[in-house]
């Protein structure tokens, strides 16, 4: 089973922050990787790999010119995550079939032709909301809580849990 996260429109500017926090997000919660479009930055695709080699499993970051290509070219089903999408709870049995699966999350304006170009467009909400929280929802759906016991191997850092402070191994 492959999960992917495809992240539009990165503005470096703009966006380092949140484009670097759906790759930590989409990572922890049993993505595969994130390819995003826009700007390339190198600053955040150093930071993600840095990342994944100090705690562990294996997440890829790439940069594409071209969101369609990705979408066309990837080999399962793609669901867009959108406050204007059919209800999560109404679709994600289905969703959940999928064995591969590319999600796509807005940064800029979401031009309409995604909107056609996916197979599902489903909506956490339909109020106003981030793609980092619709990400983080979806991806617990998807995975049905299995994800929140993710074992990522051997690792230069691991939390040891506490009641309080901070321990690592």
């Amino acid at each position: 089973m492959t999960v992917k996260i495809l992240r539009l429109g990165h503005r470096a500017a703009r966006d380092k922050r949140i484009s670097t926090h759906c790759a930590l997000v989409a990572r922890a919660l049993g993505a595969k990787g994130l390819i995003y479009t826009g700007q390339r930055d190198s600053d955040m695709e150093a930071s993600v790999r840095r990342v994944s080699e100090q705690w562990g499993g294996k997440f890829t970051i790439e940069h594409a010119t071209s969101w369609r290509k990705v979408v066309k070219d990837f080999k399962g089903k793609s669901a867009h995550l959108t406050m204007y999408g059919l209800p999560i709870k109404d679709k994600i049995g289905e969703i959940k079939k999928t064995k591969d699966l590319i999600i796509v999350i807005g940064g800029e304006k979401v031009p309409m032709e995604v909107y056609h170009a996916v197979d599902w467009n489903i909506g956490v909400t339909n109020q106003p909301h981030s793609e980092l929280g619709a990400l983080s929802i979806f991806l617990h759906e998807y995975f049905q809580g299995k994800e929140l016991n993710l074992d990522f191997g051997k690792s230069e850092r691991r939390i040891i849990p506490q009641k309080a402070g901070k321990r690592f191994a």
